[in-house]
């Protein structure tokens, strides 16, 4: 089998292709998001879609991309509901604390801290609590993609519970932590290898993966910056 593949596409979107060549999307907004190169705003496969909350940058594609390719769709059980409002299909609603089998990987939606209602045209839906994943692959990497969060003190027990071998943590900042949060985000999580998001899309995300850096250097820890379109 093939080793898991992380790529970034900016903001917090991004695919983890599996070691049985499945292609996992995380919050794919592509086709509105500046950061996302041009090749990989219209995916080519799609076998399941992890969504975090319902905010527009985070929702993105999803409903796009679950009707031209059928994969897999989880998230909360109230987005769930919209998306089937939608007449999405082959939808797997769940909330914090559940798992389920997912191409193969072990997926566990766990805390965030953060809003998340949903913008349908004029009115505001509610979307449930927005939520974070722990990946697990076949290979045995644990993958935690934090979504959109604040930091929070349960951060320990995630790091406790499933051993992130990768953290896919914000740092931008005014909506999301920054820096300065992440690094401590990081001594909870016990991390020793993160991949910051939610970052450099706007001008007002101002977080940079290389202040997280110094932040985290005397622990050992390697942050990984990648450009959009670029893979781990």
């Amino acid at each position: 089998m093939a080793k898991t593949r992380i790529t970034w596409l900016g903001h917090s979107a991004c695919r983890i292709d599996t070691p049985e060549g499945k292609a996992i999307w995380i919050d794919p907004w592509l086709s509105g998001n500046p950061s996302c190169p041009d090749r990989d705003r219209k995916p080519a496969r799609v076998d399941a879609i992890l969504v975090t909350h319902g905010h527009g940058d985070h929702l993105g594609d999803v409903v796009a991309l679950a009707r031209a390719h059928k994969p897999r769709v989880v998230c909360v059980h109230e987005i769930a509901l919209w998306l089937q409002s939608k007449g999405i299909a082959n939808l797997h609603g769940m909330n914090k604390g559940g798992a389920q089998e997912v191409c193969g990987a072990r997926v566990t939606m766990v805390h965030a801290d953060h809003s998340g209602a949903i913008e349908d045209g004029d009115r505001l839906v509610y979307g449930g609590e927005p939520a974070g994943y722990i990946v697990e692959l076949s290979d045995g990497l644990r993958v935690y993609h934090a979504g959109d969060t604040a930091l929070f003190g349960d951060m320990r027990l995630i790091g406790e519970l499933y051993r992130p071998d990768l953290a896919l943590l914000p740092i931008g900042d005014l909506y999301t932590m920054g820096p300065r949060e992440a690094a401590k985000a990081v001594e909870f999580l016990n991390v020793r290898r993160v991949l910051p998001i939610h970052w450099g899309t706007f001008p007002a995300l101002t977080g940079r993966p290389e202040q997280l850096a110094e932040l985290v250097r005397a622990r050992g820890v390697e942050v990984v910056s990648l450009r959009p379109g670029e893979s781990l």
